[in-house]
């Protein structure tokens, strides 16, 4: 038995799905724990491109697929990529697909909220999609969960608690209270077609570890951009570090075996927020263009800037990642020289990691190393040997920088197009 769980050790986008899809030919089923559907997972399979929000990867191979109590759900959005990606030729069934019982349920109230405060002022850049406002309810214990949803008597109960905290919220913005009618009828109409995929999540998977069968935990967004860890306030409202993995979908911390990062051959970042390596010129707009880094989710142009090495070395240790995937390296290809920020300057101090409060974030200036680039083309290279030297050097020089081993390097969007090291853990797969 190995289980893995795969996280983005950046800012999110680093290229999650195509890893999952990749090793999920040996996996037995894959886990969603943490984020909703703010998040975008892009598969390209036998030149057929799938997006995913919601979904874990694991449906499009037809793998038993989870979503985790760490999940926020909006059911109505569900139940919509499951119907486009039937049209894609898959079909998303019960037997595939899980919720657990106590995953929080998005509300179209947390929606409303969540794009009112972006048309405020102070806007952190969410995707408006009532994530932020779930969670908030959760912690607050008045969230509805997925199994309240088929009993009137509870629903009642909490909508009563969330009237009281909702409706001034609602009265600053100049909207009017909560229709509890409205919002009890929409729910009498979505929870029967939910109900056939709820289960307990947490009972199968620990069944499933007593069978010594292969686990994928997947990941949403990155580690920069943890609740804890990251760019506080610009960050998502839930944990994205490997750890939530367990708590995310109920199994023990010790059913972890192996935590992969997926990182980005340089870095980007949606949204706002401070980002040290940021390049706001040709070369950072070159990259934007090579890479289409273009948001799953909101369409928005992805922000592009050089390697950021301490952001990520933090974010390896935080998470206990113990090999990481590195993606887009084609997207180098061609560049005569590529830079790698190894460490930061503020007010004349020299720093090894971000620092955590805001005003230091936005004010460090990064300290970089140069490197040479390759002129060769490493598209669709599947072997070591055929890489150009000094793509090599990039690659051993980021995992000095950041203490951990580099296992799997992509170079492009196709599942096969993957350079494996031998001697880690993932030989079986």
């Amino acid at each position: 038995m190995t289980n893995i769980v795969v996280i983005g050790a950046q800012w999110g986008d680093e290229g999650k799905g195509k890893v999952v899809d990749y090793l999920s030919k040996r996996a037995d089923m894959v886990v969603r724990f943490q984020g909703g559907h703010n998040a975008g997972h892009t598969l390209v399979i036998g030149g057929k491109t799938y997006k995913l929000n919601l979904l874990p990867s694991g449906v499009v191979r037809g793998k038993p697929s989870y979503i985790g109590n760490g999940v926020v759900v909006d059911p109505w959005a569900l139940l919509t990529e499951i119907e486009k990606i039937k049209e894609l030729g898959v079909n998303v069934t019960p037997d595939i697909l899980k919720i657990a019982e106590e995953a929080t349920v998005i509300l179209p109230i947390h929606v409303e909220l969540d794009q009112m405060r972006e048309k405020d002022k102070g806007k952190i850049g969410t995707t408006g999609r009532g994530i932020g406002p779930a969670y908030e309810d959760k912690v607050g214990r008045r969230a509805i969960r997925i199994c309240d949803l088929f009993d009137e008597e509870t629903l009642l109960s909490r909508f009563e608690r969330i009237k009281k905290h909702h409706n001034p919220l609602r009265a600053q913005y100049g909207e009017g209270p909560i229709d509890t009618a409205k919002l009890m009828a929409e729910i009498k109409e979505v929870a029967p077609k939910i109900k056939p995929y709820v289960c307990e999540v947490w009972r199968e998977l620990d069944i499933a570890c007593k069978e010594k069968k292969n686990i994928f935990f997947e990941g949403a967004q990155g580690v920069s951009l943890d609740n804890s860890f990251g760019t506080y306030p610009f960050v998502t409202s839930s944990n994205t570090v490997g750890g939530e993995a367990a708590v995310g979908s109920g199994l023990g911390a010790r059913a972890i075996d192996y935590t992969l990062g997926i990182i980005k051959a340089y870095t980007t970042r949606v949204g706002s927020g401070p980002f040290p390596t940021e390049l706001d010129n040709e070369i950072g707009l070159g990259l934007g263009t090579r890479g289409k880094e273009f948001g799953t989710v909101t369409g928005r142009r992805r922000r592009c800037g050089w390697f950021d090495a301490p952001l990520v070395k933090k974010n390896c240790k935080v998470s206990g990642i113990d090999g990481l995937v590195l993606t887009k390296l084609d997207i180098l290809d061609g560049m005569e020289e590529i830079k790698i920020c190894t460490s930061y300057e503020l007010d004349g101090k020299i720093l090894d990691a971000l620092p955590s409060s805001e005003v230091a974030q936005a004010r460090v200036k990064p300290i970089y190393e140069t490197m040479k680039g390759w002129k060769q083309r490493t598209v669709s290279l599947r072997n070591w040997d055929e890489l150009p030297d000094e793509a090599k050097a990039y690659i051993k020089r980021l995992e000095q920088l950041l203490e951990v081993p580099v296992v799997l390097t992509s170079t492009s969007p196709e599942r096969e197009d993957m350079i494996k090291y031998k001697g880690t853990p993932l030989d079986d797969f």
